[in-house]
């Protein structure tokens, strides 16, 4: 499973940490930084982030922010992303199991490191449900074919 990952300067102390949970866990990941607390934009980074899920290069997608706000509207603008701002364990597992979320979106300021590392665990460990969530997901499909054209 290889998972992109992006930042701006605000997320740069998590992602950093995810980066190592990713590594230990036997995860393959694409970096698409940013790697300075410089000052940036964080579209610069959570949008070529969420191109490569979108484009299947990369199964999954976390992005990580002061917020984890921007990162994920940033995200969401993507076809075929459903990118789910969480900070709690039952978030990120129920955007899984119900709504099929193909990245994670975190804020560095919000959530403790060590929480945030189960976060990504239970975001990376669950399986979508499907059933009648299937029908739901579709739903979400359709409009985004509506109005993306």
């Amino acid at each position: 499973m290889k998972i992109s990952i992006a930042c701006d300067h605000g997320g740069l102390n998590l992602k950093r940490e995810i980066i190592k949970y990713l590594e230990q866990n036997g995860y393959e990941y694409k970096d698409f930084g940013t790697n300075t607390f410089d000052s940036c934009d964080y579209p610069d980074y959570a949008l070529p982030a969420a191109e490569a899920v979108a484009s299947g290069e990369c199964e999954y997608g976390i992005v990580v922010c002061s917020t984890g706000i921007g990162v994920s509207i940033v995200a969401n603008k993507v076809k075929g992303i459903r990118c789910a701002h969480c900070h709690d364990t039952y978030c990120a597992e129920f955007t899984r199991l119900h709504n099929n979320a193909n990245m994670l979106a975190m804020g560095e300021k919000v959530v403790g490191t060590g929480y945030a590392l189960k976060i990504v665990e239970k975001f990376l460990t669950t399986q979508f449900e499907g059933g009648r969530h299937e029908r739901r997901v579709n739903k979400i499909t359709e409009i985004e074919n509506k109005y993306y054209k």
